[in-house]
């Protein structure tokens, strides 16, 4: 791994706060075609120098630089929303916590 890295991040048109960094330059088509098909058509975000200790919201820098330089890609996806969604209808006894 480098130590820095100057790196795309797209957002996907198909799947809300789903974001995918690849290294500047890199080609669509090189991409898995699994991958392509659930992101949908990529809508570029921004370009950024990424360095190991820079800490983005949902991972570090690290992690995408590792990422990157064995998959080519890092796919960031939403954050897991059923474990602090509580459903205030029903009685605390039926809502299982």
């Amino acid at each position: 791994m480098t130590d820095k890295q100057f790196v795309s991040v797209f957002r996907s048109s198909k799947k809300a706060d789903t974001y995918l960094y690849v290294r500047r330059g890199q080609a669509w088509d090189d991409l898995p075609e699994s991958l392509r098909g659930i992101f949908g058509a990529p809508v570029h975000a921004m370009d950024l120098v990424l360095t190991p200790d820079r800490k983005l919201a949902r991972t570090s820098g690290k992690q995408v630089l590792d990422s990157i330089a064995d998959k080519d890609f890092y796919l960031q996806m939403p954050e897991e929303k059923d474990g602090y969604v509580v459903d205030f209808r029903k009685k605390p006894e039926q809502r299982g916590s």
